[in-house]
């Protein structure tokens, strides 16, 4: 059964759906005795039919009751509300295990933290008695203060009364998600020891083979067993042994996976008799340092390797990384990759890579919890990064050719400075408005700006001079992201139609060179790249491809394969993909970071009132994605599969989520007609932003509004629908950014609001009367809220102090909302009945993260006494992927 949210059960009220599984329904909720945020599970209708199995039930959850542990989600009660049976549970916020996984491996550190937690919430419930029986990763919540076993004896309270007693007896529903039946009382195939599968009875020793299968998927991002049905797969369980974690993850623990093959024996009498010897393990792994994390074929090596330089990874210790060089460069007839991870430093978010020319160390930029940028270097023999000062506000870091000095823009200019520290940046040339950048072996840096050719200068300082020449028959408009290839001379580029979408045929890699002006077409391409081992590496589809080339002849060769799939792209710049490789053999690269969000509903002073929907990859720049009568949501969702944005209309009282475009390119940044029927929205499908609309009931398909060079952002309907707002940047030149408005009526010629500046805040709004227009700003040189006369701006007003974005009216225009640049959403009072007159902004409370990710954004409920949020569902960082002869994929 479903409920609606208000719905009671004695005494708790439902506040919102969170998620269903075989077990029931569970629902956010909460309980008006002691106020506090709850949990409920409705468990399913089978439950209250049978008086046996009420009673089961209660008499099982009185004991699980008692289980008291960090690790362990808290049982609060049990009830029957008519038909709804129901248990209370300790509310959680964070993902599960099978949402991180979806993601891949856990990094080792990471691993055996949360591999020590759950080892010590098994031992203290086996010591009382209570088995699991359904161990998987959809049971573990991770969250801040780590992980937290959910269901705990769920499974035996909910079993039948006779028990199953042979293999066949178990469920043969074909095409059940996982391979499991929704509601069996047995656990989840995958994670079943053979007892269970076999209708014996479980104890201790049974959770511990389902904790061995969950270490093993922890480790690797493979499940132990699996089978393309489910008489294949008991048979793997019941037969097979799993392939080694280290041939999977050649740097894993050998340790590691010598305590894996224990939990997994298919005799109970030769698995880990209990949960604390298995933890103590664990813990001894992660503290034991480099006798337990050097991989066996490593540890022979290590006395001959004074004379071989290092290269390392991030695993537990500096001993663990030189080690595995030594690996890494012993004679192999077919070298395998070797895959590791970096943490990325605590409170930041990644930003750009660049490993050094010589392999040792790695430069990136990272964004601290203000939304500030800064170099961070990581020697790859060693455990920590630390900030290089003097490079707040960086962005495209790159290395000289002798791999000690770094080149970077910040404050709108070229820098570079010594890697080892010790001296302040030097300016090289000015640089506004920068595209990546590369350094010559001869003292040459070439650049890219925003549009227009490559630029170079000499690394010394000096003026910029053209390196290259657009191309006006290929419709060039802007040529980016260069990199040098090993003769020092010649580089690649990415060439670029801004006035066009993705698959403009101008979109393409080149090869130049420093000497003369003649350039060679390499492939067809929208990202940077990079040249190293003998390959091009390009972002494709969301994938980092590899093909080889030869740099002499400038030609590709075989065909193209897949590196990693999911590589991150650094928003902000057309297809900038987040990976760096060197000559040294190493290859380095972000995953996509965009993490779900949830929307949420909050009240003035910020407190918690419901969840709307499931969680999803929120992303865009949504100005008003409220409707106008507060009911309905119109969402920017990224589909990694199709690798583009597409809008979906999310109704608010049930969650339910529906789709409202289907490509055939990306299509965002929607705006709502007054009347709630109509959203317009930007598409990329002809230029690289074009106005288009659409009815929310589909009656009427998708019609252009306005079509032409130049990206149009979609800001805001006007109340009487008269003009639709929005941001129009050039395709060309210094491609600046003009507010602009499109009369819905008669000729439809644009008019401009506010002339072209370097503004790219992309935030505006009509007040209620739709006589103002509220907007953000750089051009004071941060950015700020002011306030304009529509259509005549005549005058301006600022209404933010210490920075601010995102402005948003309240439906009566008697106060205007904004988010600081540190993250505190603020309230303005607003007298605009003649002239216009804002009173001091007041805070109300913490909101969007600081830095105001892609994903993050708000908007106001008609009475101004509630505001929609989305919010992180998933507030950890990504590691970095380090990967050593990642060229041996391209021999499978």
């Amino acid at each position: 059964m479903t409920l609606a949210v208000g719905t009671r059960l004695g005494p708790y009220e439902i506040l919102a759906p969170i998620g269903a599984g075989g077990m029931g329904e569970v629902y956010r909720a909460r309980d008006t005795r002691l106020e506090r945020t709850v949990a409920i599970k409705v468990l399913p209708s089978h439950l209250s039919s049978s008086p046996e199995l009420r009673q089961r039930l209660e008499r099982e959850a009185k004991t699980i009751s008692q289980l008291s542990h960090s690790h362990i989600c808290t049982l609060y009660d049990v009830g029957l509300e008519g038909e709804a049976e129901y248990l209370v549970m300790e509310y959680l916020e964070g993902e599960t295990l099978t949402d991180r996984l979806a993601r891949g491996a856990l990094p080792t550190e990471q691993l055996l933290r949360y591999g020590v937690e759950i080892a010590d919430a098994l031992d203290k419930a086996h010591r009382q008695g209570i088995v699991h029986r359904d161990l998987k990763p959809g049971n573990v919540m991770i969250t801040k203060s780590g992980v937290k076993l959910l269901d705990f004896g769920l499974a035996k309270a909910m079993a039948p009364a006779k028990a199953t007693s042979m293999l066949t007896s178990l469920p043969t529903m074909a095409g059940a998600q996982n391979l499991t039946e929704a509601g069996t009382i047995l656990g989840t195939f995958q994670y079943m020891a053979p007892e269970q599968l076999e209708g014996r009875e479980a104890d201790g020793r049974s959770d511990i083979f389902a904790f061995g299968a969950l270490l093993y998927e922890m480790a690797t991002g493979r499940r132990a067993f699996a089978g393309k049905s489910q008489a294949s797969l008991i048979a793997a369980i019941l037969e097979h042994e799993p392939p080694s974690i280290s041939s999977v993850q050649p740097l894993a623990p050998p340790a590691l996976d010598r305590v894996v093959r224990k939990c997994l024996a298919k005799d109970p009498e030769e698995r880990w008799q209990n949960a604390a010897d298995l933890g103590s393990e664990l813990k001894w792994i992660a503290e034991a340092g480099s006798q337990a994390g050097v991989p066996a074929k490593v540890v022979a090596k290590r006395k001959g390797r004074e004379r071989v330089a290092w290269i390392g990874f991030a695993l537990a210790t500096a001993a663990v990384a030189v080690l595995a060089y030594g690996y890494v460069r012993r004679a192999s007839p077919a070298p395998r990759a070797i895959r590791s991870s970096i943490l990325v430093p605590p409170k930041t978010s990644m930003g750009m890579v660049a490993v050094s020319p010589d392999g040792a160390e790695l430069a990136f930029t990272a964004y601290d919890t203000e939304g500030k940028s800064q170099i961070w270097l990581r020697p790859l023999d060693g455990t920590a990064a630390k900030p290089l000062a003097g490079t707040e506000g960086a962005i495209f870091p790159f290395w000289s050719p002798d791999s000690r000095s770094i080149g970077f823009f910040a404050d709108k200019k070229l820098k570079r400075v010594e890697a080892a520290g010790g001296g302040a940046p030097i300016a090289v040339c000015d640089a506004p408005n920068p595209t990546g950048a590369a350094w010559g072996r001869d003292g040459v840096i070439l650049m890219g700006q925003g549009a227009g050719p490559m630029l170079r200068v000499a690394a010394q300082g000096g003026a910029p001079v053209p390196a290259t020449k657009l191309d006006a028959s290929r419709h060039e408009t802007a040529h980016r992201y260069p990199t040098f290839l090993p003769d020092g001379r010649h580089f690649l580029y990415l060439a670029l139609n801004l006035a066009g979408g993705p698959e403009d045929q101008a979109n393409q890699i080149w090869a130049g060179s420093t000497d003369d002006a003649k350039v060679e077409r390499i492939a067809r391409g929208y990202s940077n790249p990079i040249y190293a081992s003998g390959h091009i590496l390009l972002a494709r589809e969301g994938n980092l491809v590899a093909q080889a080339f030869d740099s002499g002849s400038r030609r590709l060769k075989g065909e193209p394969w897949t590196v990693v799939q999911q590589v991150g792209l650094f928003g902000g710049f057309v297809s900038f993909g987040q990976f760096s490789a060197s000559e040294a053999g190493i290859l380095v690269c972000a995953a996509n970071s965009l993490a779900p969000s949830r929307l949420q509903w909050v009240d003035r002073a910020g407190r918690r009132i419901a969840f709307v929907g499931e969680p999803a990859l929120y992303y865009g720049f949504p100005n008003s994605f409220l409707s106008p009568d507060g009911r309905k949501a119109v969402v920017e969702i990224y589909e990694p599969n199709i690798d583009r944005s597409e809008l979906w209309i999310v109704e608010l009282e049930s969650g339910v989520r529906r789709r409202l475009t289907s490509g055939p390119s990306g299509n965002g940044s929607a705006a709502w007609s007054p009347d709630g029927s109509r959203i317009a929205f930007s598409t990329d499908r002809t230029h690289q932003g074009d106005l288009y609309e659409k009815t929310i009931n589909g009656s009427v398909s998708e019609r252009p509004l306005l079509e032409a060079e130049g990206q149009k952002i979609a800001a805001d309907w006007s109340p009487d629908g008269r003009y639709l707002l929005y941001w129009d940047r050039e395709p060309r030149g210094l491609r600046r950014v003009a507010l602009m408005a499109l009369p819905m009526f008669g000729e439809r010629k644009p008019i401009v609001v506010l002339e072209p500046a370097s503004r790219e805040d992309f935030r505006a709004k009509f007040s209620p009367d739709g006589r103002w227009v509220a907007y953000a700003t750089d051009e004071l040189g941060r950015s700020e809220v002011f306030v304009t006369p529509f259509p005549t701006p005549t005058e301006k007003w600022q209404v933010s102090s210490a920075g601010g974005t995102m402005p948003h009216w309240r439906r009566d225009g008697r106060e205007l909302f904004y988010v600081t640049l540190d993250g505190n959403l603020m309230a303005v009072p607003i007298s605009a009945s003649r002239s216009f007159e804002a009173g001091a902004p007041k805070l109300l409370f913490e909101t969007i993260t600081p830095g105001a990710a892609a994903s993050e954004f708000y908007d106001v409920a008609p009475d101004g006494e509630r505001f929609l949020l989305s919010v992180p569902a998933d507030t950890s960082t990504p590691p970095l992927n380090v990967i050593v002869h990642w060229t041996a994929g391209a021999r499978k």
